[in-house]
């Protein structure tokens, strides 16, 4: 209860999304699922989304034109917020490279997708992991920069050749919706190689295309899907407080 006894609500989630529509349609299922799960019967989640073309951003990543990326995200995030979302979340791993131009051009909280990524990994009590995704994702420090340094965690890339591989999949793939045989077996014989060499203890799927493509079947290592682990936590942040209030009233 609040303290002048009102009834905690659900909060409202904030999807920005598009980027691309593949894994944000697999972010409204999990939130969704996630929802129903936890609160039985006909419950779903209270959620907006706003979706941006990505051939735009694609370009402005391409082009490195982050600035003018910056304010097309600002632009979803400023719709969902006067839309009425309680809290953002940006549902691509890449474009957190601009959590802090959010952040600051926000006056709702945005949910890093990093932070519940590292939460599930110490949970499991492990520090050496390997981290796929974007060439951006893998290459610059907005994200690995986070989990080393807020976390602890001693993460590990491939070498230009397999953060090559991986990159073309996801944009030439799986951002399409187009999920190969093929590509499976590339992306998992890389974890498996890097995973021995490294004596890695978990891999992050950073990107969040790749929960479509790579399982725990694929890996000699326990997987961190940030797809997954970014929907619970905003199904965790939605109903903050409500399960306590519903418990005791239900006593």
């Amino acid at each position: 209860m609040s303290e002048r006894g009102e009834r905690p609500q659900v909060k409202t989630i904030g999807l920005l999304g598009g980027m691309s529509w593949a894994s944000s349609s697999e972010y409204y299922r999990l939130i969704n699922e996630g929802v129903r799960a936890r609160r039985k019967g006909f419950h779903s989640a209270r959620c907006l989304l706003y979706s941006v073309d990505f051939a735009e951003v694609e370009a402005m990543q391409r082009d490195g034109r982050w600035e003018a990326a910056a304010e097309a995200l600002l632009e979803g995030g400023r719709r969902l917020e006067c839309g009425g979302a309680d809290f953002v979340v940006l549902c691509t791993n890449t474009m957190h490279k601009l959590a802090e131009r959010l952040e600051a051009g926000l006056a709702i909280p945005l949910l890093h997708i990093a932070d519940p990524t590292a939460a599930a990994i110490k949970a499991q009590e492990l520090r050496r992991v390997g981290l796929l995704g974007t060439r951006f994702t893998m290459e610059e420090a907005f994200y690995r920069g986070r989990l080393t340094h807020r976390y602890g965690l001693d993460v590990v890339v491939p070498e230009a050749e397999g953060r090559e591989l991986v990159h073309n999949i996801i944009y030439q793939e799986l951002v399409q919706g187009d999920i190969r045989p093929k590509s499976r077996a590339a992306v998992a014989g890389l974890i498996q190689a890097l995973a021995a060499e490294h004596q890695l203890e978990g891999m992050i799927l950073g990107c969040t295309e790749l929960g479509l493509l790579i399982g725990p079947s694929d890996s000699p290592v326990p997987l961190f899907d940030t797809t997954r682990l970014h929907a619970q936590a905003a199904v965790d942040l939605a109903l903050a407080g409500l399960e306590a209030t519903e418990t005791t009233a239900a006593a």
